[in-house]
């Protein structure tokens, strides 16, 4: 039997239609999503009347001439990142038979969207990019796996389109990994969040915290650095971010709590998974968390509700016995400069995958 690749960790490029032609120019004017001309003729993404936190118009080095330069224009946006029929030809070439997506202008984890304080524009921003994935991309492939954003709070409203979207045909959910951060918001660990973890374990669908979504658990880069080492920088430091968000999940009881919940860790790598459970249940042991209610260990709870999702990691997959390789998923990133477009081919046989496996 032939093996089936997915790639768990692919970006799509929101184009600069998505809300404008969605959202009401007449009710939420300058507020809604869009392309930005400068004086010097590059462009820019405006959400809710402020620049956001992407450099360039997209990001998709992987696809660009050259990968350390993002596109400062539409126009030199490559095809493959916003039209799914060329995005195809590149899933054909690097040999990736479905790809579950990722939102660019939106945030990996939705976090762009859930800064805005309005609830309404904040629904709306949302559920015109939920519907434009199954129009645009899903309808012209059932390769392409969706994935739909929620509004950060109140979490009844989150629930309510996590159930509109999987009706529509969404099979993940994403959101911020901390979102306090984003806004005035309880703790993430707190009962209220509750129907959120309910909704995605009674629906049967993965929800999905995506490294460096969030500024709070990753280290800025020096402001004497270049534009090139800022960029190497963040993309180095960036999934060690989710070590404190796998942590937390570990310790706060929720996947005790909610034994079906099914969390995707995406663009985490896979290496140091291994120490950080040998280490959480040493330290567990210690600290003597079996006698305070937890009646699984970490490593045991991970095993059962967590997934790892590595790209590169020759040397990390010697450890995978003790991760799990069922708790270990593969992605190219595409289009990010971290993918390992276009040798995808190559660095996947360095997984040595087998049948069994």
């Amino acid at each position: 039997m032939a093996n089936i690749f997915i790639s768990v960790d692919e970006h799509v490029q929101e184009h600069p239609e998505v809300w404008t032609k969605r959202l009401s120019r007449a009710r939420w004017g300058g507020r809604i999503p869009y392309l930005e001309k400068n004086s010097d003729g590059t462009e820019q993404w405006i959400v809710d009347g402020r620049q956001i936190e992407l450099d360039g118009v997209a990001d998709c080095g992987a696809a660009m001439p050259d990968r350390t330069r993002n596109p400062r224009r539409w126009s030199e946006v490559p095809a493959s990142v916003y039209d799914p029929k060329e995005r195809l030809k590149v899933m054909d070439a690097a040999g990736i038979d479905y790809a579950v997506l990722y939102p660019t202008v939106a945030g990996s984890g939705g976090q762009i969207f859930g800064r805005i304080g309005d609830a309404e524009l904040e629904l709306a921003c949302v559920q015109a990019y939920n519907d434009w994935l199954m129009e645009e991309w899903v309808s012209v492939s059932d390769r392409f796996i969706p994935q739909c954003l929620t509004p950060l709070f109140p979490i009844d409203a989150a629930v309510k389109e996590i159930r509109r979207a999987v009706k529509n045909g969404h099979r993940g959910v994403i959101y911020p990994s901390v979102p306090m951060e984003l806004r005035a918001v309880p703790h993430v660990n707190d009962s209220i969040y509750d129907p959120l973890w309910t909704a995605c374990q009674e629906l049967g669908v993965p929800i999905c915290f995506h490294a460096g979504a969030s500024a709070a658990i990753q280290i800025p880069a020096y402001e004497g650095y270049s534009p090139t080492i800022a960029a190497a920088s963040q993309a180095i430091t960036r999934p060690a971010s989710t070590v404190s968000v796998l942590v937390n999940l570990l310790i706060s009881k929720i996947l005790m709590r909610f034994p079906s919940l099914k969390v995707v860790l995406a663009e985490s790598g896979l290496g140091w998974g291994a120490y950080l459970l040998e280490y959480t249940d040493f330290q567990a042991t210690g600290d003597q968390l079996p006698q305070n209610g937890y009646d699984l260990m970490p490593s045991e709870l991970f095993r059962r509700s967590c997934y790892l999702v590595g790209w590169y990691d020759q040397a990390s997959l010697r450890v995978r016995s003790y991760i799990g390789s069922d708790n270990i998923l593969w992605s190219t990133q595409f289009p990010l400069a971290t993918s390992t477009w276009p040798n995808t081919q190559a660095a996947l046989r360095l997984y040595k995958i087998s049948e069994i496996e």
